[in-house]
């Protein structure tokens, strides 16, 4: 991709980022938002949307920070591993699986059921399939193991700061506003490289039209 298009995933980006982390805060904050309509209160309810907003942004660029590592790992990880990368796309995915049940769960010492980091991990999974499986189809199947790499292994190392926050709010707010984004920029990726790969193609035709064709003169 050119600078151009880099700066306009990295702009959409961050406007998906903004949108989803205001419209998650609603859900989850829901309490808040409704002490400034009853009684209404502009400014307490401008406060809130500002707030979350600029949180939902943050957010985005640090899913846009964990993204383009993810593209140098995953070259890297094709130079290294070769044909056994995928494996260990695998098996790295299925140990931070098993961090985002086991870790937790201890450090609230039993205080929270391990069913609710079963279900949180299971949700997780489920829509990191989902999110693959267009990717493949926009693709081919060899794209399904590096995009679930993303939306399971980045998302989870991204996620860190939330989780180490008191209460689960910011961290509710934080996941969803991940997800949409790195799940935007996967997609959307695949979109701009067709683009960019449609007009290299236009561009080879149009300078075999336009290349003179020298005749050999025919001797007698």
């Amino acid at each position: 991709m050119n600078s151009r298009k880099v700066v306009e995933l990295f702009m959409k980006t961050l406007v998906v980022g903004g949108v989803v982390g205001l419209v998650a805060s609603i859900f989850v904050k829901s309490d808040l938002y409704g002490g400034s309509l009853n009684p209404f209160e502009i400014k307490d309810l401008l406060g809130f949307t500002a707030w979350y907003f600029v949180y939902g942004l943050l957010y985005s660029i640090v899913s846009q920070a964990g993204f383009f590592s993810y593209l140098f790992i995953n070259r890297f990880g094709l130079s290294i591993f070769r044909s056994f990368w995928p494996t260990a796309q695998l098996l790295i995915i299925a140990f931070v699986l098993f961090d985002l049940v086991y870790f937790p769960y201890q450090a609230t010492k039993g205080d929270v059921s391990i069913i609710w980091y079963v279900l949180m991990t299971a949700a997780i999974l489920a829509f990191g399939i989902m999110v693959s499986l267009i990717k493949a189809k926009q693709t081919n199947r060899a794209a399904f193991v590096p995009a679930l790499f993303l939306m399971i292994v980045m998302t989870t190392i991204e996620w860190v700061p939330g989780m180490r926050t008191e209460g689960t709010d910011y961290a509710t707010i934080m996941i969803i506003t991940l997800l949409a984004c790195n799940t935007y920029q996967l997609l959307a990726l695949t979109r701009l490289s067709k683009v960019d790969d449609d007009q290299g193609k236009r561009h080879n035709k149009t300078t075999k039209a336009n290349k003179p064709q020298h005749k050999v003169p025919v001797s007698k």
